[in-house]
C-alpha cells in the first residue's frame, strides 16, 4: 500500500499569525536537539485538514550558511515523516545548533519521536 505523500510546500506554516497562534495555544516541549510547539486546529479552521509544520532558525544558530544547512536538514527530515502527523495540527520546530553535526538518521528518528508525541498530545486536546 503506498504511503501517503505530502508536498512540503503546502504543509508549511507561512503566516506570522499562524506561528503566533501556535505559540499562544501551546506550551514548549523539548527533545535532544530541538524544542517544539503544537496546536490542534478545529474543524472550522479554513486551513484544511493537512498538518502544517513551521521551522525557525534564528541568528543564535550561526551565520547564514549554517542556518540554511540546518533548515535544509530539518525540512528533509520533516518531509520524510510528515505522514506520521495527525490531520489538523500545526507544529513549530526550533532546532538547536547540534542539528548541524548529528547524523541525519538520528535527526530523522528524533523528528519521528517528536511527531509521535505530537500525535498523542493532539489526540488528548481534541
Amino acid at each position: 500500500m503506498p504511503e501517503a505523500r505530502f508536498d512540503w510546500r503546502s504543509a508549511r506554516l507561512r503566516k506570522h499569525a499562524d506561528y503566533q497562534r501556535v505559540y499562544r495555544d501551546s506550551r514548549r516541549y523539548s527533545s535532544a536537539s530541538m524544542s517544539y510547539f503544537f496546536r490542534a486546529r478545529s474543524s472550522e479552521d479554513p486551513a484544511g485538514a493537512q498538518p502544517r509544520v513551521g521551522l525557525t532558525a534564528g541568528r543564535v544558530l550561526g551565520d547564514a550558511v549554517e542556518r540554511n544547512r540546518i533548515r535544509r536538514r530539518m525540512r528533509e527530515a520533516v518531509r520524510l515523516h510528515l505522514s506520521e502527523l495527525p490531520p489538523r495540527v500545526d507544529v513549530v520546530l526550533h532546532p538547536r545548533k547540534t542539528v548541524l553535526d548529528i547524523e541525519f538518521a538520528r535527526l530523522e528518528r528524533e523528528v519521528s519521536r517528536v511527531f509521535a508525541s505530537v500525535a498523542v498530545g493532539a489526540e488528548g486536546k481534541q
